[in-house]
């Protein structure tokens, strides 16, 4: 079985993000435990990308000890038995290619007792038989939780005491910057910023195939890229990915999102009135405007004239339309998340945005 980790003490993602680099600076051994589908492997992709860095994903509990160790072969020029190195793990040469590059060992406590054997040598030492690994790559692990009723196996003492053992726990607020980054459809960050606790519901002690995580709403987002319709096909696969009961929730919350009105027309004043009141599909209306007036200055610039007026439609539509919350929301994804520059002495609604709610936005970016 898997080394318990306590349940006292977990970080979020922007957590660990800050640990991890960290630690890499040090070349510490990270190892990242948290239950099935929170984004682990997802949040080490992202840390070395953003450094510029190339990630190796190994996943042990899919290899023999020979994927790490090599195999021997008869050295005719030496006349003894040599060792083959593995072809997944970097040489001098690739390596000299990135500023870092991130060995990921995925699954560890899930693979073999022999396979962590085998990976022993190299998280303690840096090499393995004649293998050396190169100065500039560091190593991240990840896996389940005993509790979690995976497949695991216990990781030994010396091992596990050469990681630095951080648990991640899903945090909403994390989860939305990532996903508003990575264009996450709209009805799904805009039903799960009103309906929070929905973004994870793993109960290990559930028999339900299927079940809410980070990862599995990212499913559904990609399902709902190419369908534009209600038919139950579309119900099923949702209920595939997330389970029945939050499938009935959602699609009730995407009938109504449906009717909000076209961001675009509001951006560009045409549509200055907001009909439809129901709270949740304001939700997904709020994230679909910061889309469009993200995807507006990327293309116009704050320079621009025409995306001057559409900021100041922006801000003259939330503060008429929108409670305190999702102005606050809309303004954060649109100034912390996104970064955008505004230039308050080129829109004329700005002064009131900031002394109706100047204040409340600075909380929220604390």
């Amino acid at each position: 079985m898997a080394t318990q980790i306590s349940d006292a003490r977990t970080v979020t993602p922007v957590e660990a993000r800050r640990g991890l680099i960290r630690c890499f600076k040090k070349q510490r051994p990270v190892f990242f435990w948290g239950p099935p589908g929170i984004g682990k492997s997802e949040l080490v992709a992202g840390i070395t990308e953003d450094l510029g860095g190339h990630m190796i994903d190994l996943r042990l509990s899919q290899m023999d000890p020979t994927d790490l160790r090599g195999i021997p072969f008869f050295n005719k020029e030496k006349g003894k038995m040599d060792w083959a190195p593995p072809i997944d793990l970097p040489d001098e040469e690739m390596a000299s290619q990135y500023p870092i590059v991130v060995l990921f060992l995925d699954e560890l406590n899930s693979a073999a007792p022999s396979v962590q054997a085998a990976a022993y040598q190299l998280i303690l030492n840096r090499r393995i038989g004649k293998y050396v690994l190169p100065k500039n790559v560091v190593m991240v692990a990840a896996g389940n939780r005993e509790s979690d009723k995976g497949v695991t196996f216990r990781m030994p003492s010396p091992l596990s005491n050469r990681f630095i053992h951080l648990e991640l726990r899903v945090d909403f607020e994390s989860w939305q910057t990532w996903a508003v980054n990575k264009k996450i459809h709209k009805d799904v960050v805009g039903y799960l910023s009103f309906a929070k606790q929905d973004l994870f519901d793993f109960d290990p002690r559930s028999s339900t195939r299927s079940f809410a995580t980070p990862r599995s709403w990212v499913f559904v987002s990609e399902l709902l890229d190419d369908d534009d319709g209600m038919d139950s096909g579309t119900v099923d696969l949702i209920s595939g990915a997330v389970g029945e009961g939050l499938a009935v929730k959602f699609m009730a919350h995407r009938k109504v999102a449906g009717q909000m009105p076209d961001p675009v027309e509001v951006l560009k004043g045409r549509i200055t009135e907001l009909k439809i009141k129901e709270i949740s599909a304001m939700y997904s209306l709020t994230i679909s405007l910061c889309y469009e007036l993200k995807d507006s200055f990327d293309k116009l610039g704050a320079k621009s004239e025409e995306w001057n007026k559409m900021t100041d439609n922006f801000f003259r539509f939330i503060m008429d339309n929108f409670t305190t919350e999702l102005v606050v929301m809309a303004s954060r994804i649109a100034i912390t998340t996104y970064g955008i520059p505004f230039v308050p002495g080129k829109i004329k609604n700005f002064d009131e945005f900031h002394k109706r709610f100047g204040k409340y936005v600075v909380a929220a970016v604390k």
